[in-house]
């Protein structure tokens, strides 16, 4: 057995002491300092888990940040996607000329979102431009904690089970659907009773007095079920749920990748505060960025969703019946173009949000990640 030198012995002590640590350390391998050569892949994969209910808390608090800043835009966007509101809200610039004119049509649909903005400030008063924010609010908070909930709680036992607890874009995907389907069915009647409220003319015409009053005439008129009329379109709208969180996921892998090729394999706590907000912004800006390509591929099923949920006609019949009915309907009468409508409000509430959401939900989570 060859004997080992006193000065060899410190050497090696040397060497092993960033292998070793307390229980959390070596948990998270946040404080070894592995060779250039195996940081990247360590850091690729290794990844600090959050409990469960710190997801459900900072994903409601960053739903209820981004619902009461962007309800305005909320507002407009759903009584453009209705028909009720068509003759209201048209407006004599649209020309045929104009349409393939993308930025002089992106400019024009700006002003008029803030023009009907400031249309229902003068009709119906400060206060309406909040409609259905007590039940915005109410189905806000418990969709985005569910959401993030499901997600964050999915995508680790996902990844435990089928993946040797490694992450994946596939990984990413099934999770995402299965927060995006747990979440449209719980809160379906919250926004069945948004969208009614929302589109609930003020004066002579106003049907509902309140949250509680529209949920009242929805089951004496329409059943129980008639609450969870549109879940068909919200389930096709999962789809956008899905992208956005696919695509935020591998940005912020891209963010993450750079910041290990600048700064090396170091713990949050040794980067300085400016680089750390600045990262937080580009995680931000990632999220509202990829809602606002998942929402572009995914919108029309944001219209036949609205008029799935709007109130019977008159004569207590239907015109909006079910999922293909409705997309038939909408472009045999409206044409087409009509799937866009309430785009413009919908990405100026939307992209802000989610950058809100986000960014409040990466918030509160540090902050409770060592509660």
């Amino acid at each position: 057995m060859v004997k080992k030198s006193l000065e060899q012995i410190q050497q090696e002590a040397r060497e092993s002491v960033p292998y070793l640590g307390s229980d959390e350390d070596a948990s998270n391998l946040k404080n070894a300092n592995f060779p250039p050569e195996r940081a990247s892949s360590i850091a690729a994969s290794a990844q600090p888990e959050v409990k469960p209910w710190v997801h459900f808390v900072a994903g409601g608090a960053g739903g209820m940040a981004g619902a009461i800043v962007t309800c305005p835009f909320d507002v407009v966007k759903t009584r453009l996607q209705s028909d009720v509101f068509q003759n209201v809200y048209k407006f004599t610039s649209v020309s045929p000329n104009n349409s393939s004119n993308f930025i002089a049509s992106g400019a024009r649909h700006f002003r008029e979102t803030f023009g009907i903005i400031s249309n229902v400030y003068r009709q119906e008063g400060f206060r309406s431009l909040f409609k259905g924010l007590g039940p915005n609010l109410v189905g806000v908070i418990p969709a985005r904690s569910i959401n993030f909930f499901t997600y964050g709680t999915t995508k680790q036992i996902y990844s435990r089970a089928f993946n040797n607890g490694e992450e994946a874009p596939w990984i990413h995907l099934i999770s995402a659907a299965t927060a995006g389907w747990a979440t449209s069915t719980a809160t379906n009647p919250i926004w069945l009773i948004k969208t009614r409220l929302q589109l609930d003319k003020a004066g002579q015409t106003k049907q509902y007095k309140g949250s509680w009053d529209c949920l009242r005439h929805i089951l004496q008129r329409e059943g129980f079920f008639g609450l969870y009329k549109g879940l068909s379109a919200s389930y096709l709208g999962s789809v956008e749920g899905i992208l956005q969180w696919l695509l935020y996921e591998q940005m912020k892998q891209v963010i993450k990748m750079r910041s290990i090729e600048k700064f090396g394999h170091i713990s949050e706590g040794e980067k300085s505060k400016s680089e750390k907000i600045k990262e937080w912004c580009q995680r931000s800006g990632s999220a509202g960025l990829a809602k606002f390509m998942a929402s572009i591929v995914t919108y029309p099923h944001e219209v036949v969703r609205t008029r799935l949920r709007q109130a019977p006609l008159e004569d207590g019949k239907l015109k909006y019946t079910g999922l293909l009915q409705s997309f038939r309907v909408i472009i045999k009468e409206e044409g087409l173009v009509s799937m866009y409508s309430g785009l413009t409000p919908h990405l100026l509430r939307t992209v802000p949000n989610s950058i809100i959401m986000f960014g409040t939900w990466e918030l509160i989570i540090k902050l409770l990640s060592n509660v």
